[in-house]
């Protein structure tokens, strides 16, 4: 949790771009031996989605107390929800939307969070806040 709250912009970038890589992977799990036999993705690697929301909540949560950019704020939250929206839309299977749009979103989410590093590079807790 210390992460979460030091570095909020590190573990959103990462968080970010881990789950990229999550959904560029998945197709190719149907490749594998196993994926063949059974049809289907395991359900912990489904489940990993809903993870990286989550982490990325709390890095969003966090960045957007402590940046000093404000339009960061809203790119951030815009950006997670756009996620969340399409990885829900895609796991409930609603209306069918091309797989670039989450691609998209998570490199933006990924570049925002590297973007907003550098309105943040204090060595105390509340150098970058308003009231600090």
């Amino acid at each position: 949790m210390n992460i979460t709250l030091k570095k909020p912009d590190t573990l959103g970038a990462l968080a970010s771009a881990l789950c990229l890589v999550h959904c560029i992977a998945t197709p190719f799990l149907f490749l594998l031996p196993i994926g063949i036999e059974s049809g289907v993705v395991p359900n912990w690697w489904k489940q990993l989605d809903i993870f990286f929301l989550i982490i990325s909540f709390l890095a969003v949560f966090q960045a957007t107390k402590t940046t000093a950019a404000p339009r960061i704020k809203p790119a951030l939250w815009l950006s997670w929800f756009a996620l969340t929206f399409l990885l829900l839309n895609e796991k409930f299977e609603g209306f069918p939307l091309p797989e670039i749009a989450t691609y998209v979103v998570a490199i933006s989410l990924v570049i925002l969070h590297l973007y907003n590093r550098k309105y943040c590079q204090c060595k105390t807790d509340t150098c970058c806040t308003k009231n600090g």
